[in-house]
């Protein structure tokens, strides 16, 4: 009796040692991407009371550029409800690039950075989660930074 609860309590730590091995195998890792939105296309279709009201739609389809803002490598496409007047959008959008979609959604601050989480994506992307940090790159809002962290 003595040798079978030996033998047993050897299978649960080798399981115990197994499944531990297993979950650290499985880090987090995080790949980092910036792009350059220029904002060429945001319209705000003024839906309540006149001028910058809760409800206001904006809409935009704009290029995205590379990391130093020389080349186009893909579009966004994506709206915002506003939510708290001259402060703060509720956004959804979708990044599309040569290799999939990234999509996200979050708080559009009308002032500071924004962090919106990533919802999902397609192609290369398909399994993508993790945060966007979106930072105006000057006062006029006509370009952004949009720094993804890719969980995977």
């Amino acid at each position: 009796m003595k040798s079978f609860r030996l033998m047993l309590m050897g299978l649960v730590l080798t399981a115990l040692v197994l499944a531990l091995a297993a979950f650290s195998a499985r880090q987090e890792t995080t790949s980092k991407m910036t792009v350059v939105e220029h904002a060429d296309t945001d319209t705000v279709t003024d839906t309540g009371d006149e001028g910058d009201s809760v409800g206001d739609i904006l809409t935009f389809a704009n290029s995205v550029y590379d990391e130093q803002n020389a080349t186009e490598i893909g579009t966004d496409n994506g709206y915002c409800f506003r939510t708290v007047v001259g402060k703060a959008w509720e956004c959804h959008w979708i990044l599309t690039l040569e290799k999939g979609q990234i999509t996200v959604d979050g708080p559009f601050f009308d002032k500071g950075d924004s962090v919106m989480a990533i919802t999902g994506g397609t192609g290369d992307y398909a399994m993508a989660s993790g945060q966007m940090t979106l930072h105006a790159r000057n006062d006029q809002g006509t370009e952004y930074d949009f720094g993804y962290e890719l969980a995977g």
